[in-house]
């Protein structure tokens, strides 16, 4: 039965290969897909899966991210014992906060006591995916495992920061490895890595075993990928793999890890395609957020009055209160209000709520964050060499402008 599982969003990391977006916010609530945060993905899924006992961990500059959920995921009759709470690092168990992934469902076990669920859930609060984590569950229960490990096929060439797992043909892990140098590939296909999502469900009696066992462990970085699952495999505890099954509807699966400027920058683009690979329309799979009340998108166009002054949006996606006022929007994201006047033009870039861009200003290939007004006649993308004196731009020539950088 669903209230049988208890489920912990990890959402306090720093997200530093993010950075400057998260110079003010945890990686969890950067904005991405022009009304979302990064997090609304992973509670949709939970949300979409019937699963409504939820726990968000949180640590690192998380104000930001506590506003959201107050404001837009206090939707859960807690009469019914349903609930999203937010469990911020508190010292409960000692002088220190959240040590890693493994210390801060430790630091909470009083809530596993007191909820004595059958299995715990535990999901990453930073990627993009959709996915039915009941189906997992069940799959768990029907192997009878300690804890079932979610995966993923990805290129190798691109596998990042990830954890590795090697399978046998019984889906029974065999090795897992955190981040590796040296990833080993899948047995036939040397291009492809089974790599771990970050997802696990442990039975509630085997995660409490395991992580007092940490405690006691010398040397341990108290963290799931690198101290817990190498150790259960040892002592040869039931640990499977899940293979990802994706909701996306889409002939590829879908699922990113935005750890990067890039990666980041490369996944909401990937939303702004003609035939999108990430499909935000579904109506049997809603992402939800918060969204103020604000007022309808509105271009301005004044015709034969100023010759070139017109309000132009191409293969973009716009929100509420967006104001085109006479100036060109191509291949590009912009969040709520944003203003683009007039004869400015905006290329293959992300604008985030309250980005003002002044009349004759061009930008091409940038993440504006939030509350930055752009000058008159300002010049962003097309000078990589300048943008370098002001901005801070990735190697692949994306710049970004930190939240309200004031630009002279």
């Amino acid at each position: 039965m669903m209230h049988k599982v208890l489920t912990f969003i990890m959402a306090g990391g720093k997200g530093e290969r993010l950075y400057p977006l998260t110079k003010d916010r945890t990686k969890s609530a950067v904005p991405f897909g022009g009304i979302y945060r990064i997090i609304d993905f992973t509670l949709s899924n939970c949300i979409n899966s019937g699963l409504r006992r939820i726990y968000i961990l949180t640590q690192y500059k998380s104000a930001s991210l506590h506003r959201h959920i107050r404001l837009g995921w206090n939707i859960l009759p807690s009469e019914l014992g349903q609930f999203i709470e937010l469990l911020p690092a508190q010292q409960r168990v000692g002088d220190s906060w959240y040590l890693g992934t493994a210390d801060a469902i430790y630091q909470n076990l009083y809530t596993l006591e007191m909820d004595s669920p059958d299995e715990v859930l535990i999901l990453a609060g930073d990627h993009i995916y959709k996915m039915n984590y009941y189906n997992m569950i069940d799959f768990h229960r029907a192997n009878d495992a300690d804890l079932t490990i979610g995966v993923v096929e990805v290129d190798k060439e691109n596998f990042g920061q990830l954890g590795v797992v090697e399978v046998d043909s019984l889906n029974r892990v065999t090795n897992f490895q955190e981040k590796p140098k040296s990833p080993k590939a899948i047995s036939g296909n040397p291009d492809k890595l089974c790599a771990s999502m970050g997802i696990y469900v442990f039975k509630h009696s085997v995660i409490e075993e395991e992580l007092h066992k940490d405690t006691q462990r010398p040397g341990s970085n108290h963290d799931f990928g690198k101290d817990i699952i190498p150790q259960m495999l040892k002592e040869g505890k039931r640990v499977v793999a899940y293979n990802f099954i994706d909701e996306n509807k889409h002939e590829a699966q879908y699922w990113r890890d935005i750890g990067t400027i890039d990666a980041y920058y490369e996944t909401n683009m990937d939303l702004i395609q003609v035939n999108p690979t990430f499909n935000l329309y579904d109506k049997e799979w809603p992402i939800r957020t918060y969204q103020e009340q604000f007022p309808p998108v509105k271009t301005v166009h004044s015709g034969e009055e100023i010759a070139g002054r017109i309000g132009l949006v191409l293969d973009s996606i716009v929100s509420s209160a967006c104001v085109i006022s006479g100036g060109k929007v191509q291949r590009s994201i912009l969040s709520p209000n944003v203003r683009v006047n007039s004869f400015s033009e905006v290329y293959d870039s992300i604008l985030m709520e309250g980005v003002n861009v002044c009349r004759y200003a061009k930008i091409k290939k940038a993440i504006i964050d939030k509350d930055v007004n752009i000058p008159q006649g300002m010049v962003i993308g097309y000078d990589l060499n300048e943008d370098k004196k002001k901005f801070f731009v990735t190697e692949s020539g994306i710049v970004v402008v930190a939240k309200g950088t004031e630009i002279k």
